[in-house]
């Protein structure tokens, strides 16, 4: 499956099936998105690949830890490598026809926006789990 950012600068390609999706409710998601929360998932960096754009992509870090990795054209979020894993952490919104991978998680729904109604489905968790139950959850 293929994916890319807003001005097209960015392209990814994602080999095998894609795996479920969960959505974060942080305030740091919702700071990023500009929304009510952050629809994603992990992939194996194994099947993971870039087409085009590494060039223009650029990172934001806070002093926490927390990383955006954004294409310079346009501003939208993009895939990067989180941390030692192995994974590549994908954005939803990037990924180019049918999506058929459902949502199955919800994570930090303490935080959530007071406008945002609570999930019916999926597994939910007021805080982040460990990583190894996410990826477990997620299939990936």
């Amino acid at each position: 499956m293929k994916g890319k950012c807003l001005c097209g600068a960015v392209e990814f390609d994602i080999a095998g099936q894609l795996p479920s999706l969960y959505q974060c409710y942080c305030s740091l998601c919702q700071q990023q998105t500009g929304g009510s929360h952050n629809t994603a998932t992990l992939v194996d960096k194994a099947n993971f690949s870039w087409l085009k754009g590494q060039a223009s992509i650029s990172t934001y870090q806070k002093d926490t830890g927390f990383s955006s990795h954004y294409c310079q054209g346009c501003g939208c979020s993009v895939p990067n490598a989180l941390g030692s894993t192995g994974k590549y952490w994908i954005p939803a919104g990037l990924l180019e026809g049918p999506v058929t991978s459902k949502v199955v998680l919800h994570l930090h729904l303490a935080s959530k926006a007071p406008w945002q109604a609570m999930p019916s489905q999926g597994h939910q968790f007021d805080s982040m789990p460990d990583l190894s139950a996410i990826i477990n959850l997620l299939g990936s």
